[in-house]
């Protein structure tokens, strides 16, 4: 398997990392580390990767999410139940909170004590309605959080509508200058989604952001896009606290 592990000044028992499409045995459109149960791909192939996932992190559990696109925030549990939410937040050792994308941004969170950790799926929607501002509220204090910000599509990638760009600037004025027209239509805007976290995380008072610079649409070998490719894989970001 090949993971792209958060490069942020973490405490050292919090782990934090993001799978690729390489290492898994699941076929064509979906090869080959799929993740994900909800896009078409074999139930044996998925639980294969999944389990392989797991042996190969320092974790005994992962809380999977079924993600909506929506503001929901979870308690990550041992149980093996799939929740829907769209992120999940633990003080727990040894339980990673997981969310899945395929262009979307993964948003991981730790305070500095490395206490707490939570996990978000951030599409344009989600940051647009609070998702972030939601997770960050699972905190004991919010202002004492960092966060990375995992394989999303880059700004040179994900083409939006007016109405896109009119909801982000409607609320935060500066969200302007996460835009650019787009050079192929009018009335169209190529959209930063790590800029667009970076300015709601900021409002909400975080200042230690790390992470961004990949482009799930671009890099064909390395991430599934949906973008590129409507039937297609998942990756995962996970994040947890480690044995002390």
């Amino acid at each position: 398997m090949s993971f792209i592990w958060a490069d942020w000044p973490a405490p050292s028992c919090v782990k934090a990392v993001s799978t690729t499409r390489m290492g898994g045995v699941s076929n064509p459109p979906y090869n080959h580390l799929n993740l994900g149960d909800h896009v078409g791909d074999t139930v044996e192939a998925v639980s294969e990767n999944r389990q392989r996932l797991l042996r190969s992190l320092s974790v005994n559990h992962i809380q999977w999410l079924s993600q909506v696109h929506g503001v929901q925030v979870v308690n990550a549990q041992s149980d093996q139940v799939v929740l829907e939410a769209d992120a999940s937040y633990t003080a727990q050792s040894q339980l990673a909170c997981a969310i899945m994308t395929a262009d979307c941004l993964p948003v991981l969170f730790t305070n500095k004590q490395g206490t707490q950790v939570a996990a978000a799926h951030a599409g344009w929607r989600g940051l647009a309605d609070g998702i972030l501002e939601a997770t960050l509220a699972q905190f004991t204090n919010p202002l004492d959080v960092i966060v990375w910000l995992g394989p999303a599509i880059g700004p040179d990638a994900f083409e939006v509508g007016q109405e896109v760009y009119d909801r982000f600037v409607s609320d935060v004025a500066s969200a302007s200058s996460a835009f650019k027209p787009s050079p192929s239509y009018r009335d169209r805007w190529l959209a930063d989604l790590y800029q667009l976290a970076r300015l709601r995380l900021m409002r909400a008072g975080v200042n230690d952001i790390y992470g961004g610079g990949f482009c799930t649409f671009s890099e064909t070998d390395r991430f599934f896009s949906y973008r590129r490719t409507p039937v297609t894989g998942r990756m995962a970001s996970l994040i947890w606290i480690d044995q002390p």
